[in-house]
């Protein structure tokens, strides 16, 4: 929500990136992320198989189940 409000004062009023994050109260860090790809899709949706199929199992045991 922040970034879309940095993002429409830097594009309407010509502000540079700093100004806009400061007026926000917004760094500048997180306004620059970007989320990476991690590339673990098939190893979440196992994850949340297992997860549903043994719904008392805390993340030690899944983890081990994810493991075999």
């Amino acid at each position: 929500m922040k970034r879309r409000a940095v993002r429409d004062v830097m594009d309407r009023y010509g502000l540079s990136e700093r100004w806009a994050c400061e007026l926000a109260d917004m760094h500048r860090s997180v306004f620059q992320y970007q989320k990476r790809d991690q590339g673990d899709g098939a190893i979440r949706k196992r994850l949340h198989e297992l997860a549903n199929e043994r719904r008392r199992f805390g993340y030690r045991r899944l983890g081990i189940l994810l493991a075999r």
